[in-house]
């Protein structure tokens, strides 16, 4: 309910404090701003902090940071009838993380303490919990989060490109490896605040070695965004689908947020109306070793971004409807960045010498390093 606040006269406020001394300390520290009629926290409490940031939905927003430290005398709080609590437990720790609607991603902190902050209105750090859409992890912790396929706004947004990063994934790193592997680790952090604290490795082979990317990432279980389990070891991993993958991904591997991949940007889609980035780069056979001694079928090992070269994919999931191996299915049409998500038929169908040409747009798997 609005009301009218009458400041008191500051050298009048000083006054009070001067004589009243330590009796009034509490009364005379300045507490942060407030809208509602909730007010700041007092003691050690202050505004929620960390990586992740603001929350939305009908929860207000905090304050931004790097470690999720308290603030001093107050902090603040958005407007409702919320208001931030007091005590000892003030902000939420680790890395924080953003919650938006119902669930939103949480990052690593999570709220901590007998206080805690909660936001105006009805909200609080986070809701329902979990996440909905393209949210994040579920129960505000990077928990085991350990795989996913990398969506393509998120390759979009870290190339600087619509169409991606073709084949040549060095992203300022030495070699192209190092640079799928750094992809990884900032898309990991983007979705789930502290998770790019864990080692992320691109399941990618090279001619150079060769390396072959089932050594690349350890032995499992490996997990989605949402705690779903992808594989219990390497074995079950290697199998045309994850073989003992949760039932709603394994024949549609999910990206960062733990949508499975086939309907990103399009929830509830189905069939064609769906967006088709099935194609998957890999250079990887079924078996997980590097598919051919030939640069061509790895853009000469992840460097290259010209026409020339046919990268070879996996399916994230079954165009056909079913079956067609997730590492291993076949050649794309180029290493040129490029986009295309809609049904063209094979590699070449589109016209172009791309990544993407067949259906899809150069996205990666990544894989938490579980040794």
């Amino acid at each position: 309910m609005p009301y009218t606040y009458f400041p008191a006269h500051p050298y009048l406020v000083a006054a009070a404090c001067l004589l009243l001394g330590t009796l009034a300390t509490e009364a005379c520290v300045p507490a942060g701003s407030n809208d509602g009629s909730g007010g700041s926290t007092t003691g050690s409490g202050g505004a929620s902090s960390g990586s992740g940031g603001a929350s939305s939905g009908s929860g207000g927003r905090t304050d931004s940071g790097s470690d999720g430290a308290a603030s001093g005398s107050g902090g603040r709080t958005d407007s409702g009838s919320g208001g931030a609590t007091s005590g000892s437990g003030g902000a939420s720790s680790g890395s924080g993380g953003a919650s938006s609607g119902s669930g939103g991603r949480t990052g690593s902190g999570g709220r901590t303490g007998t206080g805690g902050t909660t936001s105006g209105g009805t909200g609080g750090a986070t809701n329902t919990g979990g996440a909905t859409g393209s949210g994040g992890a579920a129960g505000g912790s990077t928990g085991n989060f350990s795989f996913f396929v990398t969506s393509l706004s998120s390759m979009q947004k870290l190339s600087g490109n619509i169409n991606g990063f073709g084949g040549d994934l060095r992203y300022g790193q030495a070699d192209g490896l190092a640079g799928a592997d750094k992809i990884c680790r900032d898309i990991a952090e983007m979705a789930v605040a502290g998770s790019g604290s864990k080692t992320w490795r691109a399941f990618l082979s090279t001619v150079a070695g060769p390396v072959h990317a089932k050594n690349r990432v350890g032995t499992g279980p490996w997990y989605d965004a949402k705690g779903r389990l992808v594989a219990s070891a390497l074995a079950q991993l290697l199998m045309e689908r994850p073989s003992d993958a949760n039932a709603a991904i394994k024949d549609d591997l999910p990206n960062e947020y733990g949508t499975p991949n086939h309907t990103d940007g399009a929830p509830g889609c189905t069939g064609n109306a769906c967006p088709d980035n099935h194609d998957t780069l890999t250079g990887t056979g079924t078996d997980g070793s590097l598919y051919k001694s030939d640069m061509a079928f790895t853009c000469n090992d992840w460097t290259s971004a010209d026409s020339s070269g046919t990268p070879w994919c996996g399916h994230c999931w079954p165009r056909q409807g079913s079956g067609v191996h997730w590492i291993s299915a076949l050649p794309e049409a180029g290493c040129a960045p490029g986009a295309f998500l809609k049904e063209a038929g094979p590699p070449g169908m589109n016209g172009t010498k791309s990544v993407g040409d067949g259906g899809g747009y150069g996205g990666i798997y990544c894989f938490a390093l579980i040794p």
